[in-house]
């Protein structure tokens, strides 16, 4: 049996607000998107470091019940039996794509099918609002991630490089888009 088949994906719901933290596991940072616009096409390549670091996001504090039944946001959760193993965040944007805010996998359910299950999910919320696309922003140091966006036919619309200029360690911010067909 597909571990996929034993997922119940839900909206969040009061009473599942203390499982939105359980997704923020650490991933790990072992290269990077090397961007490059050419005739109004971006393309990239990837470069691997000599070196693999650990790193985890800071936990969101965001006030939870404003993503409950709401029309132009929502947040889902992946559920393995009564575990949280993953979530996806998302907004109605103003430029009518369905904005990924965030989408988290529990590190050892990752690369299972579950982040797929949580996209396919977003899709269908987005194309009941009418939206044309999704899309999301990465850090060009979180390539695992960007392979993954690829792998679910996202392509690469923008580069910012001024985003994390705090961060000495990000380079540049890359903007993901999937239209839907």
């Amino acid at each position: 049996m597909n571990i996929a088949d034993e997922v119940i994906i839900s909206p969040l719901q009061e009473e599942m607000i203390a499982d939105i933290h359980e997704t923020n596991d650490s991933f790990k940072v072992f290269g990077k998107v090397v961007p490059r616009l050419e005739s109004g096409k971006w393309s990239f390549e990837e470069e691997l470091f000599g070196e693999t670091e650990e790193i985890r996001f800071p936990a969101d504090q965001l006030d939870w019940s404003l993503y409950i039944d709401r029309e132009d946001k929502a947040l889902f959760l992946a559920y393995k039996n009564s575990d949280c193993i993953g979530q996806i965040r998302i907004i109605k944007d103003s430029n009518r794509f369905c904005y990924i805010e965030n989408i988290a996998v529990k590190k050892e359910f990752r690369g299972r099918g579950i982040g797929k299950l949580l996209l396919m999910k977003a899709e269908e919320w987005a194309k009941q609002r009418n939206l044309i696309g999704m899309s999301l922003e990465a850090q060009d140091d979180n390539l695992l991630a960007c392979r993954f966006y690829v792998k679910q036919r996202f392509v690469l619309g923008g580069v910012d490089t001024m985003k994390q200029s705090y961060n000495p360690n990000i380079e540049a911010t890359l903007y993901w888009y999937k239209l839907f067909d």
